[in-house]
C-alpha cells in the first residue's frame, strides 16, 4: 500500500551514486526497477493511503481510505515527508514559488532566480540540477558550514551563477498569491535583509508521518517509530523498515538492509504462530 509515489524519497533524488552496482541512477528510474522487480515476484501494490492500523487477536487490520486489510503481520515502511519551514503563508505559496522537489519542479523556474534552503546532500544535489537551468541560484545555510558531501560543495563553488549565503536563516516569505522574495535573518548579529526570488526550494530534511500507527508502535518525542536493527515494535508480528524507524543513518541502501531484516522477521514470526 502506498499513499502517494512508489519508490517514496527516492524518487525526489536527480542522481543516485550510492547504491551497489550502479554506477549512477535518477530516483525515478531507480524506483521503476524496484517496482518492475516487486511486480514479477507477483506482489500486488495498490495506492491507497493507509488511515489506520490496530489488532484482533492475533491478526492485524490494516485500514486504507479505500479498503480494509487483514494480515498475519505488517511492516511499516511509510518513510517520511519533507520537512517544512513553519513560515506564516507557507502553506498558501505551494505551486506557486515554493517547492519541496526541484526535480519534480525546477523546469518551471529555466532562466530565473531561486534560492535553496539547507547546505546536506540533498540541497547540494538539487542545488547542482538548479544551475544547470536557472538564472542564479542562492544556498541558504542557518549554520556556518554546509553538511553535505565535500565533493558536492566543491563542484558548486566552480559555478558562476551558485552563491552560498551561510549564517543565514529565513524569517518570512515575501508575496501573497505567489512567492517574489524572502526576507533572511543573519545568525551572527541578528541583521535582516530582503532577497528577491522567483522560487524556492526547501531541503531541510524529513519528518515522520507515523501518527496513525500509534495504537501499534510507540514513538519517540520527534515521532519516529521506536525500533531497533531488528526492526521489531512493541506489537508483535509488526515490523518497522526504513526511514519512519529510529536510526542513525537514513539512506537507500539502510532502508534495503531494513526490508530485508523485516522481511525475515515477519516470516519467521507467521512459522511459529
Amino acid at each position: 500500500l502506498e499513499k502517494a509515489t512508489f519508490g517514496g524519497q527516492a524518487t525526489f533524488s536527480p542522481k543516485i551514486e550510492n547504491y551497489p552496482g550502479i554506477a549512477a541512477i535518477s530516483g525515478n528510474d531507480l524506483a521503476d526497477k524496484l517496482i518492475e522487480q516487486v511486480l514479477a515476484l507477483g506482489a500486488e501494490v495498490e495506492l491507497e493511503e493507509v488511515v489506520g492500523l490496530h489488532t484482533e487477536g492475533d491478526e492485524k487490520i490494516v485500514i486504507s481510505e479505500y479498503n480494509k486489510y487483514r494480515a498475519k503481520s505488517v511492516i511499516i515502511a511509510a518513510g517520511a515527508k519533507h520537512r517544512r519551514l513553519g513560515l506564516p503563508g507557507e502553506d498558501n505559496l505551494v505551486g506557486e514559488g515554493i517547492s519541496y522537489c526541484a526535480t519534480c519542479d525546477g523546469a518551471f523556474y529555466a532562466g530565473q532566480t531561486v534560492g535553496i534552503v539547507g547546505g546536506g546532500n540533498s540541497a547540494l544535489q538539487e542545488a547542482i540540477l538548479l544551475s544547470e537551468i536557472c538564472k542564479k541560484v542562492y544556498i541558504i545555510q542557518n549554520l556556518d558550514y554546509l553538511t553535505g558531501e565535500c565533493r558536492l560543495a566543491e563542484l558548486l563553488k566552480t559555478k558562476p551563477n551558485v552563491e552560498i549565503i551561510l549564517g543565514t536563516v529565513v524569517k518570512s516569505l515575501l508575496g501573497n498569491t505567489s512567492l517574489n522574495g524572502v526576507i533572511l535573518k543573519r545568525e551572527a548579529d541578528g541583521s535582516e535583509f530582503r532577497l528577491s526570488l522567483d522560487g524556492l526550494f526547501v531541503a531541510i530534511g524529513l519528518a515522520p508521518e507515523n501518527d496513525v500507527f500509534r495504537e501499534c508502535a510507540r514513538l519517540d518525542k520527534t515521532g519516529y517509530i521506536i525500533s531497533g536493527e531488528s526492526c521489531v515494535t512493541d506489537t508483535p508480528g509488526i515490523f518497522a523498515a526504513g526511514d519512519c524507524r529510529t536510526k542513525t543513518v537514513r539512506q537507500i541502501t539502510t532502508a534495503c538492509a531494513d526490508g530485508t531484516v523485516a522481511a525475515i522477521a515477519a516470516c519467521n514470526y507467521i512459522d511459529r504462530m
